[in-house]
């Protein structure tokens, strides 16, 4: 009894060290608390928010997050629409790029929520679940003809690349690729901003493709 007691100690206070040696995150910075409008897209049942992003804070920063999918007739929005975006209410973004879950409400347009868009769904709850890309604009290369990508593993084959905004002019772009083939990250285009077309053009002997979003007027000057 006494050896077992012992080992009971030992694992409490164990524990209770690994706790305090567990650091801290870092306070989250206030100039990040806004509203930071999204684009949804979709591969299938997942559905994925893209932070609409800008050169300045609060918006300096790229975050591709997996929500939670609240049901068929919204998943079939986000896949039979052109575009949807939403309009969140105030929180900081910061809590995104840790990682963690967030839930917040938002207003759900079809279309572009500040250029036309109509409203189609009001204050409705976004469950932020499952981190899938975050990079800061830190440092951004000079704008150029050579586009450079990330890209993330969703599953066996499947990745989406993500194009690293330089700076003005610039774009936005993600795609999605069942991959068969090699891909390029880095490639020479016509312009430093081509069109869409021109983009998904390199990547079509990638393998089996899917356009996620482009978007290229929030980046012509800061």
């Amino acid at each position: 009894m006494r050896l077992i007691y012992l080992l009971l100690c030992l694992l409490f206070t164990c524990s209770a060290l690994a706790e305090e040696k567990k650091p801290k995150p870092e306070p989250l910075d206030p100039m990040y608390h806004g509203v930071h409008p999204m684009a949804l897209v979709n591969k299938g049942s997942n559905i994925y928010a893209v932070n609409m992003s800008g050169y300045r804070p609060p918006h300096d920063l790229q975050i591709v997050y997996q929500i939670k999918n609240p049901d068929v007739a919204f998943l079939n929005l986000v896949k039979d629409a052109e575009l949807v975006t939403i309009k969140p209410r105030a929180f900081n973004i910061q809590r995104l790029l840790r990682g963690e879950e967030v839930t917040i409400n938002a207003d759900v347009y079809m279309g572009h929520f500040d250029r036309g868009g109509n409203l189609f769904y009001a204050n409705r709850t976004i469950e932020f679940t499952d981190k899938i890309y975050a990079r800061e604009f830190k440092d951004l290369q000079d704008s150029s003809q050579w586009q450079d990508y990330d890209y993330v593993d969703i599953k066996r084959n499947e990745r989406i690349y993500i194009h690293k905004t330089q700076k003005a002019p610039s774009f936005s772009h993600l795609v999605y690729i069942d991959m068969t083939g090699a891909c390029l990250q880095k490639f020479r285009t016509s312009k430093r901003v081509p069109k869409e077309s021109e983009l998904i053009y390199k990547f079509v002997n990638c393998g089996t493709l899917k356009p996620l979003y482009y978007e290229a007027e929030d980046f012509q000057g800061k």
